[in-house]
């Protein structure tokens, strides 16, 4: 009688067992042969049980391991039997490369990696500017003491600009009310800076470029340029600003405060224009201008860039000419924001602004059938262009200066 190997006993006996448990098994024969041989131990991994209907889960995964022959010749007959390794996912759990979901995780590990090396990026810049920041210290402060009068000097202007703005604008708003001193102070406090200005820099002649010439300095470098035009550009603010104190000045019985309000448009087009041209010989300039070491070779390069921002100069001020022409027309028609109002139109009103809550002064009736003291809608209108209650569209123009407002922007180049 024949006997059968242990393993296989057990192996036959405990079959529907390892199913029904769903138990992964790994079991490896010792050699049958008369010397001594190794035998593998047994594995088992517990997993969950498969589905009862006997449907397949393609999360399952076998992995077969050959023994390996040590003597082939002894053993090339002998059938051997094969451990063998089966994993099964959990029932729901799907494997990462095969199916939609897993591209969706391979993408939100590939966004943690980007945002992860972006946040080292960053920490590489913090950790250079900590390390550079005693040397960017010490550079800045040699800058700073290099152009010290540059910087102290745009402090001052820009200080002065923006109180005199302010002030001017103040004095428009109070119309009737507004200081004479005030606006004599103004005047007189803006034609004492830039005459101070001038002085304090009489050896350069700044104020050539006023005139379109050139102020007599060496080759003229990048600061040196940015600084000359710099400088023009406020003392032409302040100029037109004094304008403006002096209009403020003219009595209202022989200019309105409607017309102030378009000429103080007027004079602040025309500043924008001036100052647009007055950096053009400046910048010229400093383009052609190599110094007296200068070979052909830059000499022409610098014409063509000279070209070149005389072309694109023009460009600017043909643009800039129809706005201006366009404000001129305004100034010199002076359209109005409607008619004048009837006694029985105010009454029907009950003879009050809905502005200033007072009673109608040269009362003025719009399209909309509103009806408003003819100062309060010419003050509404310096910055809206509808009515104010129903919000109907009054006017298509732009009456962004009447309030003797100046623009800050610093026409450079």
């Amino acid at each position: 009688m024949k006997l059968r190997p242990s393993y296989e006993r057990k192996c036959s006996s405990d079959a529907c067992t390892l199913e029904d448990k769903g138990t992964v098994t790994m079991q490896a024969s010792s050699a049958h042969q008369t010397g001594s041989g190794e035998g593998l131990p047994s594995l088992s991994l517990p997993t969950n049980r498969p589905p009862a209907d006997g449907s397949s889960n393609s999360g399952d995964v076998a992995i077969n391991v050959h023994s390996s022959d040590s003597e082939s010749g002894a053993r090339s007959g002998q059938r051997h039997a094969r451990p063998t390794i089966r994993l099964q996912s959990r029932p729901g759990h799907t494997h990462p490369h095969t199916n939609g979901v897993g591209g969706q995780e391979d993408t939100s590990n590939t966004d943690a990696r980007e945002h992860g090396s972006s946040i080292s990026e960053l920490l590489h810049v913090y950790h250079w500017l900590d390390k550079s920041f005693p040397y960017i210290l010490i550079f800045s402060a040699k800058l700073i003491v290099q152009h010290l009068t540059g910087i102290t000097v745009g402090i001052g202007l820009l200080t002065t600009f923006l109180y005199a703005n302010k002030s001017i604008v103040n004095q428009v708003f109070l119309r009737e009310k507004y200081s004479r001193v005030q606006c004599v102070w103004l005047l007189l406090f803006l034609f004492g800076c830039s005459l101070l200005l001038y002085y304090t820099f009489s050896s350069q002649a700044l104020y050539y470029s006023l005139i379109f010439m050139n102020p007599s300095l060496g080759p003229l470098q990048f600061w040196d340029a940015l600084w000359v035009v710099g400088i023009t550009d406020f003392v032409v603010k302040f100029f037109f600003m004094g304008l403006k104190c002096l209009i403020l000045l003219v009595p209202s019985v022989m200019m309105s405060h409607k017309s102030k309000g378009f000429w103080y448009m007027c004079l602040e087009e025309i500043a924008q224009y001036y100052c647009t041209l007055v950096s053009s010989p400046v910048w010229f300039r400093y383009l052609i201008d190599y110094g007296a070491e200068t070979s052909g070779a830059e000499w022409h390069f610098g014409v063509l860039l000279a070209l070149l921002y005389l072309i694109i100069k023009l460009f600017v001020i043909f643009g800039q000419w129809k706005t201006s022409a366009d404000v001129l027309r305004l100034v010199l028609t002076q359209p109005n924001y409607g008619v004048a109002a009837t006694k029985r139109q105010c009454s029907e009103a009950e003879d009050i602004c809905a502005i200033c809550q007072a009673e109608f002064t040269k009362p003025t009736l719009l399209i909309c059938q509103h009806i408003f003291c003819e100062e309060c809608i010419a003050l509404w209108f310096n910055r809206e262009k509808t009515c104010p209650l129903c919000r109907t569209v009054i006017s298509s123009h732009n009456y962004k200066w009447k309030d003797g407002a100046t623009s800050l922007q610093l026409r450079l180049f």
